[in-house]
């Protein structure tokens, strides 16, 4: 059992534990969560010894071994496969005892001991590990030094799940994964037999790979049974009684005060007041709820609808050196209103579309065509870097947008989801979340057709990458989207492409069976590694099915726009409605001026008498644009 007693650790005066306590089970898995900058971190280092806490203690099962990933992604000439087999030190101590030992007794304790931790099987299991992870056997034999930072960090991740420590410590391990390798993650997780403890934000991983939350909030920490979803109910459930119960003592409280208040001069009431101000005393204080407020993300409409396609591509063929294309046979078409999440391996070429989508590389065959006045968003992770350290988000935006006035430009940096303390902070000095909004902003400024957003939720925690997923449902341009995230992609994508076998194609199934193939459970061919023939079929197939639908749409799309009209009416009569409530509900309105008092309410069922006219024309015209577009 790992207990934690009463922890306390502050840093440059901040509290992030305050008396924590925790007792979490042998065999628990859980998913360890809280907002960004609480200390979760925090929490790993203080368990490795790395930092010392200020009071309270630590207690760990004694002689258990603890594995976490070491923050140096691995290098030099050893391959992928070696450095993981490395990382059981006992198997590594064995076979070398075993090439040296000349005593009989001796060898046959070794021999016996290298059965009982299956160390002759060990190399099909690291293989295994590091496929799950995205690396196919060619790669496994490869050195370390051959691969970038990302994929060696992978490759730290594979030797740590394969030394299986008696505590496994994982903080943000879907970061450097994509949408494959972190699929297999959640699995591996799900049956790993020991102690694990992840620090994500992945709400998925959350719900398939752990058993239990933990819960960091004002320097506390809080067991749950269950995934994040349980977690996020049984929280709510709590924040609602608690404000029930907050509510009641005050009434109690006042209901006293005001007993003692009253009667304690009295004298023949003074026993009684007396007793009251003790009752009073005794009170426990129920703490206010302070739920911390998420500010929400905005992404602004197009400023003017494009006709479909707004991109289409017609074997079209890409890549970085000349005759050596990354993707080809690219026919393919992007409408102004679609939601598509590119699936497959890192390596295979999302990032290469994304760049050809953007403009930043142009087609080496092929025709690739634009919308005219077509503007195109696009937010990567490695932009981050590229943001002037130096200057505000203000600053930036005024550079950006100088026409505007200052009023405007704040109001801009405000839908960016920055707190107002934070406009005029130094890029640098914003945390990697403040960054990533920061990032997003200044991409859509422009008011973009399309937005691509690649691998956007790293710095997020689940609260910002909810408010994403929503900023997303109500941008009203196209989106195409890299994420390792299930629950983004799922949220925010109404089709998928897959990139794969030097190709992009429709996939035709969902995330589940994506998710089983990519697992090895799919009997269902993946777009990519079907025969040439059945690919260029489904192509076909695909290719027609998106033509007929771009046909439906541009045949409604006058409907459409009467329907966008009507939806703003609405919002515009709604508003009204509610302003003039707030008029009318004034108590001496009528007493003062009865002739405005009479007009208000003329004005107030008028607007009500056109909301329902609009609404009812509105659903009239949304099923007729449903049943005719076939959505």
């Amino acid at each position: 059992m790992i207990s934690i007693s009463d922890l306390t650790y502050r840093i440059a005066g901040r509290t992030l534990l305050d008396g924590a306590s925790l007792q979490l089970p042998d065999g628990a898995r859980a998913g360890f969560v809280g907002r960004n900058g609480t200390g979760k971190t925090t929490l790993f280092r203080l368990m490795l010894g790395e930092i010392e806490a200020e009071s309270g203690t630590i207690q760990l099962p004694r002689g258990a071994r603890i594995g976490h990933v070491a923050q140096e992604a691995p290098g030099g000439p050893d391959s992928l496969i070696d450095f993981v087999l490395r990382a059981d030190t006992e198997r590594a101590e064995l076979f070398a005892a075993a090439e040296t030992e000349t005593d009989a007794h001796r060898i046959a304790d070794i021999q016996a001991r290298l059965v009982d931790i299956g160390a002759h099987a060990a190399e099909g299991r690291a293989a295994r590990i590091l496929a799950g992870l995205g690396f196919d056997a060619a790669a496994q034999q490869r050195p370390c030094a051959d691969f970038s930072g990302g994929w060696r960090m992978r490759v730290a991740l594979a030797a740590v799940l394969f030394s299986e420590p008696d505590i496994l410590l994982l903080d943000e391990p879907t970061n450097y994964l994509d949408l494959e390798g972190t699929l297999w993650l959640q699995t591996y997780l799900a049956q790993y037999p020991k102690t694990a403890i992840v620090i994500s934000h992945d709400r998925d991983l959350l719900n398939e790979a752990v058993d239990t939350i933990v819960h960091l909030d004002k320097g506390k920490l809080t067991f749950y049974r269950g995934g994040y979803d349980q977690f996020d109910r049984q929280r709510r459930e709590k924040l609602i009684l608690q404000a029930k119960a907050k509510k009641k003592q005050d009434e109690q409280r006042k209901h006293l005060q005001s007993f003692v208040d009253r009667f304690r001069a009295k004298a023949t009431k003074a026993r009684q007041a007396q007793s009251r101000l003790k009752a009073l005393a005794k009170l426990e204080p129920i703490a206010a709820i302070m739920e911390e407020y998420t500010k929400p993300i905005r992404i602004p409409d197009p400023m003017k609808e494009l006709a479909p396609p707004i991109l289409r591509f017609e074997g079209v063929s890409v890549g970085y050196e000349a005759d050596r294309p990354i993707l080809a046979r690219l026919n393919l078409r992007i409408d102004p209103d679609d939601r598509i999440a590119l699936l497959g391996s890192n390596g295979n070429g999302k990032s290469t579309f994304a760049k050809l989508v953007t403009g930043r590389l142009q087609p080496m065959g092929g025709l690739m065509t634009r919308a005219e006045k077509m503007e195109i968003a696009y937010f990567a992770q490695h932009q981050l870097d590229e943001i002037d350290p130096n200057r505000s988000a203000v600053d930036q935006v005024r550079a950006r947008l100088p026409g505007l006035k200052e009023a405007e430009v704040r109001a801009r940096v405000d839908g960016m989801g920055l707190a107002t303390e934070k406009m005029e902070t130094p890029a640098g000095q914003l945390s990697g979340g403040e960054k990533a909004r920061l990032m997003l902003g200044l991409a859509t400024l422009d008011k973009p057709h399309l937005v691509v957003l690649d691998e956007p939720t790293n710095h997020l925690d689940i609260e910002a990458r909810e408010a994403l997923v929503q900023a997303l449902a109500e941008y009203s341009g196209a989106v195409l989207l890299i994420s390792h995230d299930r629950h983004l992609v799922e949220a925010a994508a109404d089709r998928l492409w897959l990139v794969a076998g030097g190709t992009v194609a429709v996939y035709d199934g969902d995330i589940d069976d994506y998710r089983a193939e990519v697992l090895g459970g799919g009997d269902k061919p993946a777009a990519g590694k079907a025969s040439s023939s059945d690919a260029a079929s489904a192509q076909n197939r695909g290719k027609e099915a998106r033509r007929a639908a771009a046909e439906r749409r541009a045949q409604f799309a006058p409907l459409k726009r009467e329907i966008d009209k009507a939806e703003k009416e609405m919002e515009k009569l709604n508003g009204l409605i509610a302003e003039l409530d707030v008029k009318l509900s004034d108590p001496t309105l009528f007493t003062a001026n009865a002739s405005e008092g009479a007009r208000l309410s003329k004005q107030r069922a008028d607007a009500e008498k056109r909301l329902a006219e609009t609404e009812e024309k509105w659903l009239e015209m949304s099923h007729e644009y449903e049943e005719g577009v076939g959505e």
